[in-house]
């Protein structure tokens, strides 16, 4: 007999402010607590140098999960120049250094470089796995490994401010400066802390980031977060499930597909359902085979279905 959950069925989306200095763990246990809910996730971790957006998924939003983390994600980071640490960002051991301070416009130059589909290589603190073990572990035990170069994808790349204000409040050199801000909207499996050690290289010098905060996850904006305090001050009340937002809220790429409450009951049997009969409505016309559609009936989410033949078979049944 299945052990039963505790706490209670919720379902739905959550976009909590990430603060500095805890883990995205650490936000989805404090989450659980705070509404009481049997099961939840996160769509794309953040390291605890970085705050912002971290949508976290409720019940049957968890089967949505994959689809919010291949959504494009925008990141506001600083990066220090000088400075290359181990880790490729402030936490990490400076390994080496550079008096080069790249100018504004040699900056603006560089850019375009790394615009579109790049190779990258991960930083050797991340958690890709190589023969079972995770990078970081091989890191911190100082062992010799590579990774491999990756394909992602940069979409837009642009410096905000060359760097912070001097202390005193009067502006610091516009052209030579020690830090530098920049926005990024990028796909899936972009490290930024690759991307500024990169760009650093390629201007000549050496640079970690200094800084980094998510402003963006797929359909998630800091529109809709709310801070982690203020969720738990709510507690288990209403007012705290009225912030969760619709389970379908990550497939907001996907196509949409009204079903009937027969063919509903199909789907969610496991069984296929023909699309035949409507072969010429544009609803399916548009759909090419191996096409992930999201089946509902009315305004309830039924199933994430895929697109064979004419018919559509159930990949994920939402329970709701």
């Amino acid at each position: 007999m299945a052990r039963k959950r505790k706490g209670r069925p919720v379902h739905g989306w959550l976009v909590i402010d990430k603060p500095l200095g805890m883990t995205s763990t650490q936000i989805v246990g404090r989450a659980r607590r705070a509404l009481d809910a049997q099961k939840v996730g996160h769509g794309g971790t953040l390291d605890p140098l970085a705050t912002g957006i971290l949508p976290l998924a409720f019940g049957e939003a968890t089967k949505t999960v994959s689809y919010a983390m291949d959504g494009r994600k925008t990141y506001r980071f600083e990066v220090c120049w000088g400075e290359a640490t181990s880790t490729d960002d402030r936490e990490g051991e400076v390994i080496e250094t550079s008096e080069r301070r790249p100018e504004k416009a040699e900056i603006l130059a560089a850019l375009p470089d790394f615009l579109g589909t790049i190779q990258q290589v991960p930083p050797r603190f991340s958690a890709i796995k190589l023969n079972g073990a995770r990078a970081y572990d091989l890191a911190r035990d100082d062992q010799e490994f590579e990774l491999a170069a990756r394909t992602v994808e940069i979409e837009r790349f642009e410096l905000c401010d060359p760097a912070p204000e001097a202390t005193d409040g009067t502006s610091t050199d516009t052209n030579v400066r020690d830090y530098a801000t920049f926005e990024v909207d990028c796909g899936k499996g972009t490290y930024i802390r690759s991307l500024a050690r990169d760009l650093a290289r390629k201007l000549g010098t050496v640079g970690h980031v200094s800084a980094l905060r998510r402003t963006a996850v797929g359909p998630f904006s800091e529109n809709e977060a709310i801070s982690l305090e203020s969720l738990e001050a709510l507690g288990h009340s209403p007012a705290a499930l009225e912030l969760l937002l619709p389970v379908e809220t990550a497939l907001d790429d996907i196509p949409a597909l009204a079903l009937s409450e027969t063919e509903a009951a199909r789907l969610r049997s496991g069984q296929s359902v023909s699309m035949l009969a409507r072969s010429r409505s544009s609803q399916v016309r548009e759909l090419n085979s191996g096409s992930i559609v999201f089946a509902k009936t009315g305004d309830t989410p039924v199933a994430l279905a895929r697109y064979e033949a004419g018919d559509i078979h159930p990949v994920r049944v939402l329970n709701l």
